[in-house]
């Protein structure tokens, strides 16, 4: 029987339902790597082969081991979304760290929830869009790179901010916060392109955090402490869905 060729899973899918409720599709759940991250697996790989070539066996075992942690640290797995069509699923794979209203000016323009997902360097680093609708504005802002779990790090560290608009003029942002150990953050979507719930859009090198700001007429369904995955997990709806 031919071996079977692995999935290569692309960073920016084609959308062909952007703006509308998703159909519910059967996914077979398979492990894929993203492809920002097969520079960095090659070259530990081929640095692994170079030593075992050359019989350096106490060094190319090491190497070995970092070309398998590396693989491991860009695996892309396919996510199962809920069937909900009003979901707001979470971007990020990680820890609730920050679920609070807050007063924001930069994408609801008054109060707003404000959820944090911290990534930790095992975590998946691929980041996925909470809710469909269309990007209105991307600002890179440049800063530092302090631990992003920190006040420091919330306020100061290097970041990419989306603001998307969504039916019924709803409008939220979602923030990649660089950390002190991820400095590269990767956004693939574009100003005017049209997204869909649970669709790639970035990553964060070795983890760090994601900042989401919800209007207040929606319901929160996570709080500080829990533990989500990036397109699974349902972070808000609208007010009066009942989740089965």
């Amino acid at each position: 029987m031919a071996p079977a060729i692995p999935f290569l899973s692309l960073p920016r899918p084609v959308v062909l339902y952007p703006l509308y409720p998703r159909l519910c599709i059967m996914k077979t759940p398979r492990v894929p790597i993203t492809l920002e991250g097969y520079p960095f697996i090659l070259f530990a790989a081929f640095t692994t082969l170079v030593l075992a070539l050359l019989e350096f066996p106490a060094a190319a075992l090491p190497c070995l081991l970092v070309t398998a942690l590396v693989t491991w640290f860009f695996r892309d797995p396919e996510r199962i979304g809920p069937d909900q069509a009003d979901a707001f699923v979470s971007p990020a794979d990680g820890k609730v760290i920050v679920a609070e209203e807050v007063d924001d000016q930069r994408f609801v323009q008054g109060r707003a929830y404000k959820i944090s997902i911290f990534m930790n360097i095992f975590n998946v680093h691929v980041n996925r869009v909470p809710y469909q609708g269309r990007v209105e504005q991307i600002l890179l802002q440049p800063g530092k790179f302090y631990a992003a779990d920190s006040e420091r790090g919330a306020l100061q560290n290097e970041r990419c901010a989306l603001t998307i608009l969504s039916e019924g003029n709803l409008r939220y942002g979602v923030v990649q916060v660089a950390g002190l150990i991820a400095r590269r953050i990767v956004c693939w979507a574009e100003k005017g392109e049209a997204l869909a719930t649970g669709q790639r859009y970035g990553l964060i090198r070795l983890g760090s955090r994601l900042d989401i700001y919800l209007p207040l007429q929606l319901k929160l369904h996570v709080k500080k402490g829990d533990k989500v995955k990036a397109g699974e997990t349902v972070i808000a709806s609208h007010a009066g869905t009942v989740f089965t």
